[in-house]
């Protein structure tokens, strides 16, 4: 098997008998990696905002995990109700905010 169980929609996949989004599966293998990498990154900078106590980090953080879970097409308007520009757009404009000048989106 390749990959968690998916619903027979494939809009969600199944982990320890919850259901979550899927990832956008009409993302290039190039951006997907890039986005789950950003999205790793922004858990760890969470975790080490909350371990220093430091709230606005921890608010930046949580942002930019947010942003990257759009992007991944996990969060926001479900992927496979936008048309396939709509897709498109919305991941190239999280790495733009992820990528772009590294400063956390909002």
């Amino acid at each position: 098997m390749d990959g968690p169980e998916r619903t027979p929609d494939g809009h969600h996949v199944l982990i320890n008998g919850r259901r979550w989004r899927a990832s956008d599966p009409d993302l290039p293998e190039d951006v997907r990696e890039r986005l789950v990498g950003l999205l790793m990154a922004a858990r760890r900078q969470v975790g080490a905002a909350r371990r220093s106590g430091d709230r606005d980090a921890e608010e930046d953080a949580r942002r930019r995990v947010q942003c990257a879970k759009e992007g991944l097409g996990e969060r926001g308007t479900p992927w496979w109700e936008l048309a396939p520009d709509a897709r498109r757009r919305r991941w190239q404009q999280a790495l733009h905010r992820l990528e772009g000048d590294g400063r956390p989106p909002g």
